[in-house]
Formats: structure tokens, C-alpha cells, sequence
């Protein structure tokens, strides 16, 4: 009798573990090719996906579940290169430096990790914070909470007061002297000192600020701020830990260095020369331009006290100029990667950068791909995320309308499948 039991037992546990899901869709974006194909069955089994088959498949058994997408479009799920889950921009945000602790921090990023997942977008790349960011990963990944899957720099690395020094804007005896366990480095063997740690801390790769910023408390936006020695030296160092580097920057000599010394990713790229340009072409990296942010400061700077005094001229400087330069950027041949700046404006509206990439001149279907297929290719994951094939993870979304017809529908996904869990239907 017990042998007979655990025999039925064995065959309801092999049933559960096989049971698949059928998604019909009337219009399927090959990121491949770029190309809409019309009335296919994607087939799901766990979190991958089984294949993708032409019309409308039968299921086989009444275990299997159909899901009718056939008046939709479905894509893979989207790929933001450029988040900061820890935050969002709000009058407070720099008090709250002050008065939040990382448990707050903790289930801020909670919440905004869900909005970006039920937005479209099942994988990001966090590029910077406190390194709360690494434990929600973690979570995520164990299941404990809901969110994208999360690649994250843990803390972006800079110099003494520098973008990424967390102590710019301090009175005095609150500046101290932060070092590479801090993220703040001034010498070679500070770099490397710095990316260890942060691979110590968890992260999955390395950003720099290689220039000022618009949203730091000092003067300066656009200023080089890593000799290109110190540049190499974080590279290389990466390099032997698995890891590619970003490199925040909007002045073009900063920018330049970090190019010529192999970062994979410029972050922003706002005053990018065609000498630049050029040698991003050919030592093949990626410009992510955050356009939605660049957009978002110009408005939030325009209102009365939203940021303290000294961020907002290099707002209105910077801000305007960030989708020329996509434009100009793209028309040049620069390999293009998507990623948004999230954080510095509302946490799920990361698709409105479709909008903004297809009114610079790129064409919707190459938005996509630079949303999926490409970024799965900077992330090392070309062969587990950014397509609907065989052997994929089931990431999967949809929208009413075709993004080809109708750009606008890319901020309204109504379906959205991570790892072949459905969260929004």
C-alpha cells in the first residue's frame, strides 16, 4: 500500500512539474530579425520556453493552460540598462540621505521594483546605490518578493568629490574622508582596491562617473573626473572579475577616456563629439542615452525648489540636449543600448524612452531590439534572455495595440510573464 502511494505521489509530482502553458498570439516581435510574424503558440514549460510554433496550437491535455493573446502583440520582455530601484526624484530626496535608513530604502525599492516588472520590463541593470540594491536582488531571485531580474553595480565608483562621492553637499564635519570601500578612489591602486570590494559586496558589474553630473550637489556637470590610467586600471581589474564597466558621463573628454580605456556602456552621452563617435563605432560601445530622464530634469527644474539651487542651471543645460544627441548618435552608426534613468523620474514609466527614441529617428522595430536582444547581449545572457525561443526564460509581455503602428502602446503593456510566472493579465 505505502509503495503504491509514493508511485501515485511520483506521477502527481512529475504532472505538476510538466504542466504547460499554451499563449496564442495574433502578433509575435521576432527581436532577431525585427520583424512581426503573424499567428504563433508560444509553448511554456516551468520557466522556459519549450518552442514556438506556427498557428494556433491545440493544447494536448485539460492540465495545460491557454492564454488567448491573438488580438495582441507579444514581445520579450524588456531590458532597462539604467535604473536606480533604491529611489525616485521627489522634493525630499535629499533629506532623505539623511533620515532614511536601508531598511526604508529596502521596501521603497520593493515597491518600485514591482511597478517596473508590471511595466514591461523583467530585466534591468541597476547601475548605483546604497548596495541595498544587491540583497534586492537576492530576494527577488529566491522568490520572496516580485521584480524584475536585476543585474546591479551595487555602488557606483567615483573620486573625491567627484559625481559618485556620497558626501558632496556635506557641511564639514559630516564629510570625512571616504575611500574605495566607499566608492571613492584617487589613485591606481585605489581603483582596483574599489572594484574588488564591489564585487565583494555582490555586484555583477562596475559603474564609474567618469564625469560630473546634473543631480550631485557640486558645480560642475561635465568635467573629466578619472585620469584614463585609473579608467584601464578599473577595467582591467573587472575584467579578471567577470564584470563590464558603465561609465556615466555627459562632457566628451570624460567620455572619450573612459571609450578609449574599454568601458562597455556610456550612460547619458549628452555632449558627445563625432571624434567620440567615432571611437565608440569602432571599439563597439554602447551609448545608453536616458532620454525620459534628460526630459524629466528640464520639467522638474522649472518648478520652484524642487532641487536645491546648485543642480538646477546644470538641469536646464544638460537636460535639452541629451535626445540631440541620441539622434545624432544613432544617424552615426553608434551602437545603441536602451536604458532610462528611472528613479530620476517615476519608476514605471520606463517605456515613454520608446517614444522619445522613435521621435529622434530610430526606427520602432530597433528600439525593440536595443530593449531586448541587445542588452541581453551586454549582460552576457544572449542565450537565456531578450528573445521568444526555444530554451529561453519565459519572459513575456504584451500589448493592445502593434508598437509598429502605434508607438504609444509600448507604456500600456497589458501581459506580462517573468520566468513563465504570469504577474499581469
Amino acid at each position: 500500500m505505502k509503495n503504491f502511494l509514493y508511485v501515485i505521489f511520483l506521477l502527481q509530482l512529475i504532472n505538476v512539474q510538466s504542466q504547460q502553458t499554451y499563449i496564442h498570439c495574433g502578433n509575435l516581435f521576432n527581436s532577431k530579425t525585427g520583424k512581426i510574424l503573424k499567428n504563433r503558440t508560444i509553448i511554456v514549460e516551468e520557466n522556459k520556453i519549450l518552442s514556438v510554433e506556427k498557428g494556433f496550437t491545440v493544447p494536448k491535455n485539460e492540465n495545460t493552460k491557454l492564454i488567448d493573446l491573438k488580438s495582441k502583440t507579444v514581445m520579450p520582455g524588456f531590458i532597462d540598462m539604467h535604473v536606480h530601484l533604491e529611489g525616485q526624484s521627489s522634493k525630499t530626496s535629499y533629506l532623505k540621505e539623511f533620515t532614511l535608513n536601508d531598511s526604508d530604502i529596502a521596501y521603497d525599492a520593493l515597491v518600485f521594483a514591482k511597478k517596473t516588472l508590471l511595466s514591461g520590463f523583467t530585466t534591468v541593470r541597476d547601475v548605483g546605490g546604497r548596495g541595498v540594491n544587491v540583497s534586492i536582488r537576492n530576494a527577488i531571485n529566491q522568490g520572496k518578493v516580485v521584480g524584475p531580474r536585476i543585474f546591479t553595480a551595487e555602488v557606483a565608483i567615483g573620486t573625491t568629490g567627484g559625481h559618485a562621492d556620497p558626501t558632496n553637499g556635506y557641511k564639514k564635519e559630516l564629510i570625512g574622508n571616504p575611500g574605495p570601500k566607499e566608492g571613492v578612489i584617487n589613485s591606481l591602486e585605489d581603483a582596483k582596491k574599489a572594484v574588488r570590494q564591489r564585487y565583494k559586496n555582490g555586484a555583477d558589474l562596475i559603474k564609474i562617473t567618469a564625469t560630473g553630473g546634473v543631480l550631485s550637489m557640486a558645480e560642475n556637470g561635465e568635467n573629466p573626473q578619472f585620469s584614463i590610467e585609473e579608467i584601464r586600471e578599473i577595467v582591467k581589474t573587472a575584467k579578471d572579475y567577470g564584470m563590464h564597466v558603465a561609465a556615466h558621463a555627459h562632457g566628451d573628454e570624460g567620455m572619450y577616456r573612459a571609450v578609449l580605456a574599454g568601458v562597455k556602456t556610456i550612460e547619458h552621452g549628452t555632449l558627445m563629439s563625432e571624434r567620440t563617435m567615432d571611437l565608440m563605432i569602432k571599439k563597439n560601445a554602447y551609448l545608453v542615452p536616458t532620454i525620459t530622464a534628460g526630459k524629466s530634469v528640464v520639467e522638474k527644474a522649472m518648478i520652484p525648489d524642487y532641487y536645491p539651487d546648485i543642480i538646477v542651471p546644470k538641469a536646464l543645460k544638460i537636460g535639452p540636449v541629451i535626445q540631440e544627441t541620441f539622434s545624432k548618435a544613432y544617424i552615426k552608426g553608434v551602437p545603441i543600448s536602451f536604458g532610462t534613468d528611472a528613479g530620476v523620474f517615476d519608476h514605471g514609466l520606463n517605456a515613454k524612452e520608446f517614444i522619445y527614441m522613435v521621435e529622434a529617428g530610430m526606427p520602432v522595430n530597433e528600439a525593440i531590439q536595443s530593449a531586448t536582444i541587445t542588452n541581453a547581449l551586454i549582460l552576457n545572457q544572449e542565450d537565456s534572455i531578450g528573445q521568444i525561443s526555444k530554451g529561453f526564460y519565459a519572459d513575456i509581455v504584451a500589448t493592445n495595440d502593434n508598437p509598429i503602428e502605434n508607438i504609444n502602446t509600448m507604456t500600456d503593456v497589458i501581459f506580462v510573464m517573468k520566468n513563465g510566472v504570469v504577474f499581469k493579465n
